[in-house]
């Protein structure tokens, strides 16, 4: 379907186009070996399952109660039958799809390239171990596609949305046409896991907007720039409620919801006159200051510098207390802890209605 996208006109896949039929036929005779099972594998794995797909776990075994291989035995992966190590699972895998983290992504291939042969599919999620494989040493061999489907949210949210019938939407791509059959399976995939739809992107186009993006607006700049608004209007008087209130609280449960629907302009156009002059007035003021920030993570992004840094620093033998301690320092910040009583004081109805969803994302397990 061609969607017009300001002056530019792009071809998107959406389920009509592509039925789910039709993705379980192209998928009807191939095993697909999920590597990993942290962040995007529990989601898209379960996703594919609930939707009828021959799927596999790979996941080394860990140890204690909340390990991932325990977490997948939890969510109804059986071991011997349809939970394996990474190797097993990537040997007896037709579609390998290598979502383990991309701190450990080399050390995961030294152990799976062997079993990644020709007529097979390497599947990614990101494009970041095959861009980089200069530093991941991700390089298939000839005769295996090299494809990828890249949801545009974490995880937990593909399968909330894909629990709720919404979809979450995902960029495709395919590097590598070995079989002349990868551009049916890519797009049988990015149905399977439950893309709401699907647009195009090359790896290289992926890693860098993902790279930027999550350092940027999704993450660190809006965590950022929330924490330089609240900490001023603490400076000046104002209380901790009051500051959350004006800093976060009514940009996630009110503002946010009015752009989702149907855009910045529309939002706009529902505040108050006087929050529309403001913000009209400080918009590109806004962007000015910023955009030099913006081209100086784009800059380090295509330089490598962004991927070189993920990897040292995650390859640290103490990244998960290193990483511990910056959420730790996070959460018991002024901010965030007047965020917690915040959202203590939201109605108990919606409470409810949050950890039922929570819990419902875990993974359920399905009779046929």
């Amino acid at each position: 379907m061609k969607i017009k996208f300001g002056n530019v006109v792009e071809n998107i896949v959406t389920r009509k186009e592509f039925p789910l039929k039709k993705a379980q036929k192209v998928l009807k005779n191939k095993t697909v070996a999920v590597l990993g099972y942290g962040i995007q594998g529990p989601a898209q794995a379960l996703n594919m399952r609930d939707n009828g797909i021959n799927v596999i776990v790979g996941q080394r075994k860990g140890k204690g109660p909340n390990s991932s291989w325990n977490r997948a035995v939890k969510d109804g992966w059986v071991p011997g039958k349809t939970l394996f190590s990474i190797e097993e699972a990537a040997e007896k895998g037709d579609v390998i799809m290598l979502l383990t983290s991309d701190g450990s992504v080399g050390e995961v291939w030294k152990k799976i390239e062997k079993f990644v042969t020709a007529g097979k599919a390497l599947y990614f999620s990101h494009g970041f171990a095959y861009v980089y494989n200069k530093l991941t040493g991700v390089k298939p061999s000839v005769g295996v596609d090299v494809i990828m489907v890249a949801p545009k949210g974490s995880g937990t949210n593909v399968r909330r949305n894909f629990l709720n019938g919404a979809g979450i939407n995902s960029s495709y791509a395919v590097a590598r046409d070995a079989t002349g059959k990868a551009m049916d399976l890519t797009l049988a995939i990015g149905i399977a896991i439950g893309s709401g739809y699907l647009f195009p992107t090359t790896f290289e186009k992926e890693v860098t907007s993902d790279l930027v993006g999550e350092r940027g607006i999704l993450m660190g700049a809006l965590c950022g720039v929330m924490e330089a608004q609240y900490y001023t209007l603490r400076a000046n008087g104002h209380s901790p409620s009051e500051a959350f209130n004006e800093t976060c609280e009514e940009l996630t449960q009110s503002l946010a919801r009015l752009v989702d629907e149907n855009g910045m302009d529309w939002m706009y156009s529902n505040c108050s006159q006087t929050a529309q002059h403001g913000a009209l007035k400080w918009r590109p003021i806004f962007r000015k200051v910023t955009e030099p920030v913006f081209k100086r993570l784009y800059a380090s992004t295509k330089k490598m510098q962004e991927a070189r840094e993920v990897i040292r620093d995650t390859g640290r033998a103490d990244y998960k207390e290193f990483m511990a301690k910056k959420l730790q320092d996070m959460h018991d910040s002024e901010m965030w802890k007047a965020g917690e009583a915040v959202r203590s004081l939201r109605p108990r109805e919606k409470a409810k209605a949050n950890a039922a969803t929570a819990a419902g994302v875990q993974g359920r397990k399905v009779t046929k």
